[in-house]
């Protein structure tokens, strides 16, 4: 059970790291520890009163009971590989990570038998990064995703429920590894590739001078870290060249009712459409 005197510690303050400490602080968690390879980071964290420690030495989290991993997932593997003799026997692990199989297993196989990892993924990433982003309502009535295997036990369940609970995220969902990754391919990938390739696919420098709602709205996500989604689309190529492929062929679809006029079959596409979008109001 997470309480008042649980230290919480977060590896990576940027934006996701930084939302973090900013929600544990304003609940009223003051035992909070940053770790940040750059020094303005740390010092941010320390100024603006996020974390009662922060460093950019390791060790500065030997006494937490709660470590929270808010790095990319190759950085994340490697960090554990280097630095988890500085984590207290006993403490929980847990990520934010937007693949799981291939971190799950490369945490598994490295980690101390005396440290237990439950991958989490909070679904609020935003298209800026760095810590001076970070702001703790971006949580509020979120979804936050639980992905446990046979090896967690029940009370590292609990405290990940704990965590979302005070961070104030909006529905909880509890998903296996493979599920997580499924999903993910088609829910945030495959938009974000959408997204890009909107904008990618001609001279788009003078479209704010007339384009409208719908345009801003569809490429919002186009603003995108590139030296982290690389990554997470090679981690889960599998099952998002596999929904790259089904839009394809929706597309494909859709272009030759346009080519044919086919009017009726372009409303029930339409009308579809909007039924399952209704989920979402």
């Amino acid at each position: 059970m997470i309480t008042k005197d649980t230290s919480i510690g977060v590896i990576g303050m940027g934006l996701l790291g930084g939302s973090y400490l900013k929600g544990f602080k304003k609940a009223g968690y003051c035992r909070l520890t940053g770790v940040d390879r750059d020094e303005k980071a740390v010092a941010y964290a320390l100024e603006s009163g996020l974390a009662e420690k922060a460093s950019s030495d390791p060790s500065v989290i030997a006494d937490c009971d709660i470590v929270i991993s808010a790095l990319y997932p190759h950085v994340f593997v490697k960090w554990i590989e280097e630095n988890q003799k500085y984590l207290k026997a006993g403490c929980l692990l847990t990520d934010v990570t937007g693949v799981k199989r291939s971190v799950i297993d490369e945490i598994s196989r490295i980690l101390r038998s005396d440290v237990e990892f439950i991958a989490c993924h909070p679904m609020a990433g935003r298209e800026y990064k760095g810590i001076r982003f970070a702001d703790e309502t971006r949580f509020e009535n979120a979804n936050y995703i639980i992905v446990p295997t046979g090896k967690n036990t029940e009370e590292a369940l609990q405290t990940a429920s704990e965590i979302a609970g005070i961070l104030k995220f909006g529905n909880i969902a509890v998903l296996s590894p493979e599920e997580h990754d499924r999903m993910i391919g088609f829910v945030s990938q495959l938009t974000h590739v959408i997204a890009v390739s909107l904008m990618n696919m001609s001279d788009n420098s003078s479209l704010a001078e007339y384009t409208g709602d719908s345009f801003r709205d569809l490429t919002r996500i186009a603003r995108i870290n590139e030296d982290l989604w690389p990554e997470l689309f090679v981690l889960n190529k599998d099952y998002l060249v596999e929904q790259i492929d089904g839009f394809v062929r929706e597309m494909k679809q859709f272009r030759d009712m346009i080519e044919n006029e086919d009017l009726e079959g372009m409303k029930q596409k339409l009308i579809l459409s909007t039924e399952r979008r209704k989920a979402f109001d």
